[in-house]
Protein backbone atom coordinates (compact mmCIF):
# COMPACT_ATOMS: atom_id res chain seq x y z
CA UNK A 1 0.00 0.00 0.00
CA UNK A 2 1.02 3.38 -1.28
CA UNK A 3 -0.57 6.85 -0.01
CA UNK A 4 -1.45 8.66 -2.91
CA UNK A 5 -0.19 12.13 -3.32
CA UNK A 6 -2.99 15.26 -3.01
CA UNK A 7 -2.68 17.64 -5.95
CA UNK A 8 -4.21 20.13 -3.07
CA UNK A 9 -1.46 19.69 -0.86
CA UNK A 10 0.61 20.85 -3.57
CA UNK A 11 1.32 24.56 -1.62
CA UNK A 12 0.21 23.59 1.58
CA UNK A 13 2.25 25.92 4.62
CA UNK A 14 3.38 24.05 7.35
CA UNK A 15 3.69 25.95 11.31
CA UNK A 16 6.83 26.20 12.84
CA UNK A 17 7.02 28.40 16.29
CA UNK A 18 4.45 30.81 14.96
CA UNK A 19 5.89 31.22 11.27
CA UNK A 20 3.89 29.80 8.50
CA UNK A 21 6.08 27.98 5.61
CA UNK A 22 5.45 27.06 2.33
CA UNK A 23 6.20 23.01 1.86
CA UNK A 24 9.68 23.25 -0.20
CA UNK A 25 10.71 25.73 1.93
CA UNK A 26 12.95 24.41 4.96
CA UNK A 27 11.75 25.88 8.14
CA UNK A 28 13.35 23.60 10.75
CA UNK A 29 17.18 23.83 12.50
CA UNK A 30 19.67 21.14 11.76
CA UNK A 31 20.37 21.51 15.04
CA UNK A 32 16.82 20.57 16.34
CA UNK A 33 16.54 17.60 18.47
CA UNK A 34 14.37 15.88 15.85
CA UNK A 35 17.13 16.09 13.35
CA UNK A 36 19.72 15.47 15.77
CA UNK A 37 17.98 12.31 17.36
CA UNK A 38 14.56 12.07 16.97
CA UNK A 39 14.12 13.58 20.11
CA UNK A 40 10.40 14.68 19.87
CA UNK A 41 6.60 13.46 20.31
CA UNK A 42 3.81 13.56 17.68
CA UNK A 43 0.58 13.30 17.20
CA UNK A 44 -1.81 12.75 14.46
CA UNK A 45 -5.27 14.53 14.26
CA UNK A 46 -8.32 14.20 11.60
CA UNK A 47 -10.28 16.94 10.89
CA UNK A 48 -14.33 16.32 10.15
CA UNK A 49 -16.37 19.25 9.11
CA UNK A 50 -14.03 22.34 11.12
CA UNK A 51 -13.51 19.67 14.65
CA UNK A 52 -10.90 17.46 15.66
CA UNK A 53 -12.00 14.14 16.80
CA UNK A 54 -10.12 12.84 20.06
CA UNK A 55 -8.26 16.64 20.38
CA UNK A 56 -8.09 16.55 24.04
CA UNK A 57 -6.97 12.83 24.27
CA UNK A 58 -4.39 13.42 21.79
CA UNK A 59 -2.56 16.68 23.49
CA UNK A 60 -2.87 14.52 26.42
CA UNK A 61 -0.71 11.75 25.23
CA UNK A 62 1.58 14.10 23.75
CA UNK A 63 2.27 15.83 27.30
CA UNK A 64 2.46 12.77 29.07
CA UNK A 65 5.07 11.57 26.33
CA UNK A 66 6.83 14.89 26.51
CA UNK A 67 7.01 14.93 30.35
CA UNK A 68 8.12 11.46 30.63
CA UNK A 69 11.41 12.85 28.24
CA UNK A 70 11.85 15.12 30.28
CA UNK A 71 11.22 18.39 28.08
CA UNK A 72 12.04 21.42 29.77
CA UNK A 73 9.01 23.55 28.64
CA UNK A 74 5.73 22.29 26.89
CA UNK A 75 3.23 24.32 25.40
CA UNK A 76 -0.64 24.63 27.07
CA UNK A 77 -3.23 23.15 24.92
CA UNK A 78 -4.76 26.73 24.40
CA UNK A 79 -1.55 27.39 22.41
CA UNK A 80 -1.26 24.16 20.27
CA UNK A 81 -4.67 24.42 19.54
CA UNK A 82 -4.12 28.66 18.12
CA UNK A 83 -1.19 26.81 15.98
CA UNK A 84 -3.44 23.82 14.36
CA UNK A 85 -6.65 26.86 14.38
CA UNK A 86 -3.83 28.90 12.37
CA UNK A 87 -2.90 26.66 10.15
CA UNK A 88 -6.00 25.04 9.10
CA UNK A 89 -7.37 28.30 8.07
CA UNK A 90 -3.82 29.57 5.97
CA UNK A 91 -4.63 26.23 4.23
CA UNK A 92 -8.12 27.11 3.61
CA UNK A 93 -9.00 23.67 4.95
CA UNK A 94 -11.82 22.48 6.43
CA UNK A 95 -12.90 18.79 6.43
CA UNK A 96 -10.86 15.79 5.01
CA UNK A 97 -7.62 16.47 6.49
CA UNK A 98 -5.10 14.46 8.79
CA UNK A 99 -3.04 17.08 10.83
CA UNK A 100 0.95 15.70 11.80
CA UNK A 101 1.52 17.84 15.04
CA UNK A 102 5.06 18.04 16.29
CA UNK A 103 6.69 18.73 19.76
CA UNK A 104 10.55 18.85 19.51
CA UNK A 105 12.64 19.44 22.71
CA UNK A 106 14.33 22.29 20.30
CA UNK A 107 17.20 23.53 19.54
CA UNK A 108 20.76 22.70 20.36
CA UNK A 109 24.01 25.03 20.53
CA UNK A 110 26.18 22.10 19.35
CA UNK A 111 25.20 18.61 18.13
CA UNK A 112 24.76 16.13 20.43
CA UNK A 113 22.69 14.05 22.32
CA UNK A 114 22.90 15.61 25.84
CA UNK A 115 19.28 17.44 26.90
CA UNK A 116 21.56 19.96 28.62
CA UNK A 117 22.71 21.48 24.73
CA UNK A 118 19.18 22.48 23.91
CA UNK A 119 19.13 26.32 25.31
CA UNK A 120 16.27 26.87 23.03
CA UNK A 121 13.24 25.56 22.81
CA UNK A 122 10.39 23.37 22.44
CA UNK A 123 9.77 23.68 18.28
CA UNK A 124 6.16 23.36 17.62
CA UNK A 125 5.37 21.74 14.03
CA UNK A 126 1.73 21.50 12.33
CA UNK A 127 1.57 19.92 9.04
CA UNK A 128 -1.77 19.31 7.51
CA UNK A 129 -2.59 17.51 4.69
CA UNK A 130 -5.81 16.73 2.59
CA UNK A 131 -5.94 13.53 3.18
CA UNK A 132 -8.68 10.50 3.38
CA UNK A 133 -8.54 7.46 5.40
CA UNK A 134 -5.39 5.91 3.85
CA UNK A 135 -6.31 2.07 3.55
CA UNK A 136 -7.64 0.07 0.75
CA UNK A 137 -11.49 -0.26 2.42
CA UNK A 138 -11.30 -3.79 0.41
CA UNK A 139 -9.25 -5.49 2.70
CA UNK A 140 -5.56 -5.94 3.25
CA UNK A 141 -2.56 -8.06 3.31
CA UNK A 142 -0.25 -8.22 6.40
CA UNK A 143 2.98 -9.90 6.53
CA UNK A 144 5.13 -11.07 9.89
CA UNK A 145 7.92 -9.07 10.08
CA UNK A 146 10.85 -9.99 12.04
CA UNK A 147 11.37 -7.33 13.77
CA UNK A 148 9.90 -7.00 17.56
CA UNK A 149 8.23 -4.39 19.51
CA UNK A 150 10.47 -3.36 22.26
CA UNK A 151 8.90 -4.12 25.47
CA UNK A 152 8.76 -1.03 28.28
CA UNK A 153 12.17 -2.45 29.69
CA UNK A 154 14.45 -1.13 26.61
CA UNK A 155 11.91 1.69 25.44
CA UNK A 156 8.07 2.63 26.96
CA UNK A 157 5.57 2.70 23.94
CA UNK A 158 3.92 4.75 26.18
CA UNK A 159 5.98 7.97 24.72
CA UNK A 160 5.16 8.55 21.64
CA UNK A 161 8.30 9.34 20.29
CA UNK A 162 9.75 10.31 16.27
CA UNK A 163 12.17 7.73 16.55
CA UNK A 164 10.47 5.43 14.13
CA UNK A 165 13.23 3.44 12.58
CA UNK A 166 11.47 0.16 14.60
CA UNK A 167 8.21 0.55 12.47
CA UNK A 168 10.09 1.36 9.15
CA UNK A 169 12.46 -1.35 9.19
CA UNK A 170 9.25 -3.26 9.16
CA UNK A 171 7.21 -1.87 7.20
CA UNK A 172 10.21 -2.46 4.90
CA UNK A 173 9.98 -6.16 4.96
CA UNK A 174 6.21 -5.56 4.12
CA UNK A 175 7.23 -3.87 0.82
CA UNK A 176 9.22 -6.46 0.13
CA UNK A 177 6.62 -9.19 0.73
CA UNK A 178 3.98 -7.23 -1.16
CA UNK A 179 1.93 -7.15 1.36
CA UNK A 180 0.29 -3.29 2.81
CA UNK A 181 1.53 -3.02 6.30
CA UNK A 182 3.37 -5.26 8.69
CA UNK A 183 2.34 -7.17 11.78
CA UNK A 184 4.65 -6.95 14.68
CA UNK A 185 5.08 -9.42 17.64
CA UNK A 186 6.14 -8.14 21.23
CA UNK A 187 9.23 -9.78 22.63
CA UNK A 188 7.21 -12.52 23.95
CA UNK A 189 5.90 -13.58 20.22
CA UNK A 190 2.81 -12.43 21.00
CA UNK A 191 0.66 -9.92 18.62
CA UNK A 192 1.48 -6.13 19.18
CA UNK A 193 0.35 -4.51 16.36
CA UNK A 194 0.77 -3.22 12.88
CA UNK A 195 3.80 -0.98 11.96
CA UNK A 196 1.62 1.47 11.95
CA UNK A 197 -2.00 0.92 13.60
CA UNK A 198 -3.42 -1.09 16.39
CA UNK A 199 -5.33 -4.69 15.50
CA UNK A 200 -8.57 -6.17 16.23
CA UNK A 201 -9.39 -9.96 15.92
CA UNK A 202 -13.39 -10.63 15.61
CA UNK A 203 -13.35 -14.32 17.76
CA UNK A 204 -16.93 -15.96 17.89
CA UNK A 205 -19.21 -12.73 18.61
CA UNK A 206 -16.88 -10.11 20.16
CA UNK A 207 -13.63 -8.74 20.00
CA UNK A 208 -10.11 -9.31 21.02
CA UNK A 209 -7.16 -7.26 21.09
CA UNK A 210 -4.17 -7.09 22.08
CA UNK A 211 -2.40 -5.59 25.23
CA UNK A 212 -0.41 -2.29 24.98
CA UNK A 213 2.12 -3.71 27.13
CA UNK A 214 4.27 -3.51 23.81
CA UNK A 215 2.62 -0.72 21.53
CA UNK A 216 1.12 2.47 22.52
CA UNK A 217 -2.18 3.93 23.83
CA UNK A 218 -4.46 4.17 20.72
CA UNK A 219 -6.58 7.23 20.57
CA UNK A 220 -8.86 5.40 18.12
CA UNK A 221 -8.46 1.59 19.52
CA UNK A 222 -9.83 2.66 23.02
CA UNK A 223 -12.53 4.73 20.92
CA UNK A 224 -13.81 1.40 19.73
CA UNK A 225 -13.78 -0.88 22.71
CA UNK A 226 -15.78 2.41 24.03
CA UNK A 227 -18.04 1.82 21.32
CA UNK A 228 -18.14 -1.90 21.59
CA UNK A 229 -19.60 -1.59 24.86
CA UNK A 230 -22.01 1.03 24.46
CA UNK A 231 -23.21 -0.93 21.50
CA UNK A 232 -23.45 -4.40 23.10
CA UNK A 233 -20.16 -6.06 21.68
CA UNK A 234 -18.19 -7.89 23.62
CA UNK A 235 -14.42 -6.94 23.91
CA UNK A 236 -11.37 -8.18 25.49
CA UNK A 237 -7.75 -7.19 25.95
CA UNK A 238 -5.15 -9.76 26.60
CA UNK A 239 -1.86 -11.67 25.06
CA UNK A 240 -3.32 -12.63 21.77
CA UNK A 241 -0.96 -15.30 19.48
CA UNK A 242 -0.73 -15.32 15.66
CA UNK A 243 -2.52 -18.52 15.26
CA UNK A 244 -5.99 -16.83 16.80
CA UNK A 245 -5.51 -14.09 14.53
CA UNK A 246 -5.10 -16.46 11.94
CA UNK A 247 -7.84 -18.65 12.75
CA UNK A 248 -10.07 -15.73 13.11
CA UNK A 249 -13.62 -14.94 11.63
CA UNK A 250 -12.49 -11.23 10.90
CA UNK A 251 -9.76 -8.76 11.75
CA UNK A 252 -9.31 -5.04 11.67
CA UNK A 253 -7.26 -2.53 11.83
CA UNK A 254 -7.29 0.98 13.54
CA UNK A 255 -6.06 4.47 13.74
CA UNK A 256 -6.61 7.73 12.80
CA UNK A 257 -4.48 8.26 9.95
CA UNK A 258 -6.72 5.01 8.37
CA UNK A 259 -9.69 5.16 10.76
CA UNK A 260 -11.18 1.42 10.84
CA UNK A 261 -9.89 -1.10 8.08
CA UNK A 262 -10.24 -4.58 7.27
CA UNK A 263 -7.42 -7.34 7.00
CA UNK A 264 -8.38 -10.69 4.68
CA UNK A 265 -4.98 -11.85 4.55
CA UNK A 266 -2.15 -12.52 7.34
CA UNK A 267 0.81 -14.39 5.91
CA UNK A 268 -0.78 -15.96 3.34
CA UNK A 269 -3.75 -17.37 5.06
CA UNK A 270 -6.76 -15.88 4.46
CA UNK A 271 -9.12 -14.46 7.33
CA UNK A 272 -12.58 -15.67 7.68
CA UNK A 273 -13.67 -15.74 4.06
CA UNK A 274 -11.34 -13.32 2.84
CA UNK A 275 -14.24 -10.40 2.27
CA UNK A 276 -15.04 -7.45 4.93
CA UNK A 277 -16.85 -9.19 7.63
CA UNK A 278 -19.91 -7.71 9.07
CA UNK A 279 -18.98 -6.86 12.67
CA UNK A 280 -16.07 -4.76 10.91
CA UNK A 281 -18.46 -2.73 8.74
CA UNK A 282 -20.48 -2.38 11.74
CA UNK A 283 -18.06 -1.03 13.79
CA UNK A 284 -16.28 1.07 11.32
CA UNK A 285 -19.63 2.95 10.89
CA UNK A 286 -20.37 3.00 14.20
CA UNK A 287 -16.81 4.70 14.57
CA UNK A 288 -17.39 7.43 11.46
CA UNK A 289 -20.21 8.27 12.50
CA UNK A 290 -19.24 8.86 16.24
CA UNK A 291 -15.98 10.84 15.03
CA UNK A 292 -17.35 12.81 12.65
CA UNK A 293 -20.00 14.51 15.05
CA UNK A 294 -18.51 14.36 18.82
CA UNK A 295 -15.14 16.50 17.54
CA UNK A 296 -13.74 19.47 19.20
CA UNK A 297 -14.67 22.72 16.99
CA UNK A 298 -11.58 24.36 16.17
CA UNK A 299 -12.87 26.22 12.79
CA UNK A 300 -16.36 28.21 12.65
CA UNK A 301 -17.03 26.20 9.29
Amino acid sequence: MLQRYDERNADVLYWVNGELVHRSRPGLSPFDSVVQGGDAVWEGLRLYRGAIFGLTEHLARLRRSALALGFAEIPGDEAIIAAIAATLRANEMTDGVHVRLTLTRGIKVTSGMDPRLNQAGPTLIVLAEHKAPVYDTGGLALVTSSVRRPSPDVLDPKIHHNNLLNSILAKIEANAAGADDALMLDGRGFVAETNATHLFAVIGAGLVTPTTAACPEGITRQTVLDLAAVHGVPAVVRDVSLTEFYAADEVFCTGTMGEIAAVTTIDGRRIGDGEVGELTRRIAKIYQEHAATHGVRVLDV
